[in-house]
């Protein structure tokens, strides 16, 4: 369905440029160009040069102009590209014309929404936009230029067959009544269950994957002053990002750095050293530590090993309740100073490697644990995806397995086709095929303006 209204934005980043695009999409979008250009416009696909004029018919501004007519347009509705100087005054008095021409401000995303509306991609390619601008690798960006072309709503369309064929299968066994009790325990729609259940399964473990590439972990390195968190910080990230001194303490505030770690996007946070004072600036700097620490997905603990310290107690002193051996790992710096080569194993439950990050020993290894506490595994066809997408499947899931309780303990047909009812209304929400309006603003009002 068409929209009535004609929306533009710039569509080029704001600050200063060779080139800024504007667009215009909608019933009124050729007319207003027309207007603006006074010329009628270039044939289909095809740049010409107009100049842009003002109310007073004098130009603004020179530069191309391309049309896109519907449906063959990103949005399906009649588009309009203007292509002029980058510059912010001269693009937002264009775009000031455009609304005296009667085009309204486009919303966060709103170009994005109309392709949605007007079927030119489903929920997925469209959320795949945004994560492609957003990408922070090159294996995110890949895996959502996958998801864009449609890799991602095709396995979850193949599952959505796999349901509703079996969903076919139950409401056949409830219309002849006289044939159900056998036909519901002849074992075929419980394998037809356990396959939809399986695949179901293994789009999750893709997605999951997905998940990682476009999130990424939060990663926090905590421990005593001049224990070498700063250091490990920098040989993590490849350069000097944090200072480092022999002086406790230089770090006093939170420092994060975004980095790519055998193609996981990690957020790494370098905090405060933890310990007693009495020093206002220091205690604030140990306070948001403590904070990161405990928003933290893993931690990294490190402490001097020169010093024999146990870094248990300093972590039961500070942070005794995320004491988690599942987002802990030890990691006993300065292995150089005592004559020891670098190595991972166990310290009382957790997990436990020694480094010497200043001499960048061991530090491989580290990576390696870090991206297997996340479970990433990257392959060739991984596509982006969301947190509500895991959740939608992990609801699919939880109704697939309400059926097969209902089919295999209670042979109650009714029961088995509304559960499976649910998990189809829950798999279609990843591609939009049912969602709530509420969602779908939320998801593309978070998209850029102009996209």
């Amino acid at each position: 369905m068409l929209n009535s209204t004609t929306i533009a934005a710039i569509a080029t980043p704001p600050g200063r440029g060779g080139v800024g695009v504007i667009r215009l999409s909608g019933p009124k979008a050729y007319m207003i160009a027309e207007q603006l250009t006074q010329r009628s416009l270039p044939k289909a696909r095809m740049a010409a040069f107009r100049q842009f004029y003002d109310a007073e018919q004098l130009v603004m501004d020179e530069g191309l102009v391309i049309c896109f007519p519907n449906p063959y347009s990103f949005t399906g509705e009649d588009v309009v590209e203007l292509q002029g100087h980058g510059g912010p005054v001269i693009q937002n008095a264009l775009l000031s014309r455009l609304f005296e021409l009667g085009a309204i401000a486009a919303k966060a995303g709103e170009f994005s929404m109309r392709a949605f509306e007007n079927g030119k991609l489903d929920l997925v390619q469209a959320e795949a936009i945004a994560d492609l601008i957003d990408a922070t690798s090159q294996a995110a960006a890949r895996s959502a230029v996958r998801s864009l072309q449609g890799a991602f709503s095709v396995k979850v369309n193949s599952v959505l067959e796999k349901l509703i064929h079996l969903r076919l299968h139950v409401e056949a066994a409830i219309d002849f009544p006289e044939e159900e009790i056998d036909f519901l325990a002849d074992g075929k729609i419980l394998k037809l269950l356990d396959d939809v259940a399986s695949s179901v399964t293994l789009v999750q473990q893709s997605a999951r994957q997905g998940q990682l590439l476009r999130e990424g972990l939060q990663v926090v390195i905590a421990g005593k002053p001049n224990a070498g968190k700063s250091s490990l910080l920098n040989a993590l990230a490849g350069n000097d990002r944090a200072i480092v001194t022999d002086i406790a303490g230089t770090t006093r505030d939170v420092l994060h750095e975004k980095i790519s770690l055998n193609g996981l996007p990690i957020t790494l946070t370098d905090t405060a050293g933890l310990r007693e004072t009495g020093d206002i600036v220091e205690q604030e700097g140990i306070r948001r530590a403590i904070k990161e620490i405990e928003q933290a997905d893993l931690l990294l603990l490190v402490y001097d090993l020169s010093q024999g310290e146990d870094p248990l107690k300093l972590a039961q002193n500070y942070f005794a309740e995320h004491l988690e051996p599942k987002r802990l790992i030890l990691i006993g710096n300065k292995c150089d100073l005592i004559g020891v080569q670098p190595e991972a194993g166990k310290y009382q439950g957790f997990r436990h490697i020694s480094v010497s990050a200043k001499m960048e020993t061991g530090v491989q290894t580290l990576i390696e644990a870090i991206t297997n506490h996340a479970g990433f595994q990257p392959e060739e066809d991984t596509f982006i995806a969301r947190t509500r997408h895991l959740d939608a499947m992990k609801r699919t899931q939880a109704y697939l397995a309400e059926a097969r309780e209902q089919l295999t303990d209670f042979h109650a047909g009714e029961l088995v086709a509304e559960s499976l009812r649910l998990a189809q209304n829950a798999l279609s929400e990843i591609t939009g095929e049912f969602s709530a309006d509420d969602l779908l603003g939320k998801i593309f009002g978070s998209f850029c303006i102009g996209k």
